[in-house]
């Protein structure tokens, strides 16, 4: 807990403004019920809690975990292990994803049913799997990023051309909730181990740029099967 409880002036100046943006608005437009307002405390007292626990377990397990894991993979000689288990990790992790959940859920609501809160949920994560174990490949292979990106931007412009109107705000907004607190630190443990003993001159550099190309993986996804259907 000592690890979580270091967070604590981070969380507190993170958490502080929403509250007391909500709380000039009590006094002086909204005027809610107290009992709701006071919820509303108590509900931004256990946020603070959650999100220490939740800081703790990724300082002392997730991080490590991931670090080791990336590291290892090379090791065992094989590309195809290491896109296994960027896309395994990448599925998983979004699966669990609050962001990604929430999204579903107020989609699920707002079309009435008629898109299932698990089918946008498992495309949302059957993306960034894919392009989760693109990204690690790139460190592996060595290739630019700028490449890559360029491929899958123009992909999503293209796809977006001939995408229902309707669609391609929700597929920008599936792309933009997935590297949340689970997803982003899981990936970026993968990538940072694998890319320290690649001995490049690069160096951990090359790990970042993977939760942008994770971010583009749903997108493409979405829209992909929303043209197909």
């Amino acid at each position: 807990m000592h690890g979580g409880i270091a967070w604590l002036p981070e969380v507190l100046k993170a958490i502080a403004p929403l509250i007391a943006t909500v709380s000039v608005m009590q006094f002086t437009v909204v005027h809610a019920p107290l009992p709701q307002f006071v919820q509303f405390l108590v509900g931004s007292l256990l946020a603070v809690a959650g999100m220490l626990l939740l800081f703790a377990g990724i300082e002392h397990g997730i991080l490590p975990m991931g670090r080791f894991i990336g590291a290892e993979l090379p090791r065992k000689g094989s590309l195809w292990l290491i896109a296994a288990v960027a896309a395994a990790m990448g599925f998983v992790t979004t699966v669990a994803e609050p962001d990604v959940l929430i999204l579903a859920s107020q989609v699920q609501t707002a079309s009435g049913g008629s898109i299932r809160e698990t089918h946008l949920v498992y495309l949302v994560a059957a993306g960034v799997g894919l392009f989760a174990a693109a990204a690690l490949l790139r460190i592996a292979f060595g290739v630019a990023l700028n490449k890559l990106l360029a491929v899958a931007f123009v992909l999503v412009i293209v796809l977006s051309l001939f995408a229902a109107p309707e669609l391609a705000p929700l597929a920008y907004d599936a792309g933009s909730v997935t590297t949340g607190v689970l997803t982003a630190p899981v990936l970026l443990a993968l990538a940072l181990g694998l890319s320290a003993v690649l001995s490049r001159p690069s160096g951990a550099l090359d790990a970042f740029g993977l939760l942008g190309l994770a971010s583009l993986g749903p997108i493409i996804v979405v829209l992909l099967v929303g043209w197909l259907r």
